[in-house]
């Protein structure tokens, strides 16, 4: 088994920001695992939040011994970004050698689109309204905030798109007194979620808070450890595979969630059709999509993702699965 990784650069469509900041590109790690003439793919997006940068998660993979199945890469590497590059690429791997989809080794029902959030970037609220009116012919919306005067923004996009869904995801930019100032406003502003109102260290004051709409853990939930410190906080967890560190952690993952009365959304970073294909199984028939990282991109893998009024297709075998 040969494991490669690269770097990769997707420059965006346009300036991309939240509250710890902007980025004008998504800088991504690919890997590619070789074995008996067949090839398997998988991306990841090391994250600074969670103290990653390309060099650590290259040095983490390069690490590896020379073989080990996927079963025992579940213990050689932590849950992140690492892991999950290496994992989805041997699903991959797996898929290509059986001949059968990923869905089908993983005991799956065949998945279909499903639709997916669109996200616009934080911004002032005239420039959040013009997006806003922009994407209004999207049915579900996410919105960037986490500033202590979010209200005129939230009250600019609703203008802007007065009929689309929307859900909001703070970054753990608010205190307990921003989110409970702004709270009673959600229900007439129709948003349907909030995601990470509070710093995942600061989440304890959740506990008894009113939670007028679902409040979805994102930077608090990594992988199945992390549930039982989500307990009277959240309603909703959100499932990404950077955080997991692959698809085998987050099939587990949704599994206990669901187990434990959790709402299940599935999220992503900023990253190319390869990073989102994987966590299209996931999505099926969860409480929410928000895998529109392509949607935000300049440029794409030559196999992309499939968007359309449908939402986001499955992958084609030739980019992944």
């Amino acid at each position: 088994m040969q494991i490669t990784v690269t770097w990769d650069v997707f420059k965006l469509a346009q300036v991309f920001t939240i509250a710890r900041g902007s980025r004008t590109e998504a800088k991504v790690l690919t890997v590619k695992i070789e074995q008996d003439g067949f090839t398997g793919w998988g991306e990841c997006v090391p994250y600074a939040r969670y103290n990653e940068t390309l060099e650590s998660v290259t040095a983490e993979i390069e690490a590896l011994p020379e073989t080990f199945t996927r079963e025992e890469l579940q213990s050689l590497l932590p849950a992140g970004a690492a892991r999950n590059a290496v994992d989805c690429a041997m699903w991959d791997l797996e898929a290509k050698i059986a001949g059968k989809p990923v869905w089908e080794l993983a005991g799956l029902p065949e998945p279909s689109p499903e639709i997916t959030a669109y996200t616009l970037s934080l911004a002032s609220p005239e420039e959040m309204q013009k997006q806003a009116a922009e994407n209004a012919h999207r049915p579900l919306l996410k919105i960037k905030l986490g500033t202590p005067d979010d209200m005129p923004r939230l009250e600019a996009v609703r203008a802007g798109a007065p009929d689309a869904r929307i859900i909001i995801d703070a970054n753990e930019g608010w205190s307990a007194e921003d989110y409970a100032a702004l709270a009673p406003n959600l229900v007439r502003l129709g948003v349907e979620l909030v995601e990470q109102p509070l710093p995942s260290g600061e989440d304890a004051a959740l506990v008894g808070m009113e939670r007028p709409v679902p409040v979805c853990a994102d930077e608090s939930c990594h992988d199945r450890t992390s549930l039982p410190k989500l307990k009277g906080k959240y309603d909703v967890v959100n499932i990404k595979l950077d955080k997991t560190g692959g698809l085998t952690e987050a099939l587990k993952l949704r599994e206990a969630a669901l187990a434990e009365g959790y709402q299940v959304m599935v999220g992503c970073m900023v990253g190319s059709s390869l990073a989102m294909a994987p966590a299209t199984l996931i999505a099926q028939g969860m409480l929410v999509t928000d895998l529109d990282g392509p949607l935000l991109l300049a440029e794409d893998r030559d196999v992309p993702l499939t968007f359309d009024t449908n939402g986001v297709h499955p992958p084609k075998a030739e980019l992944w699965g």
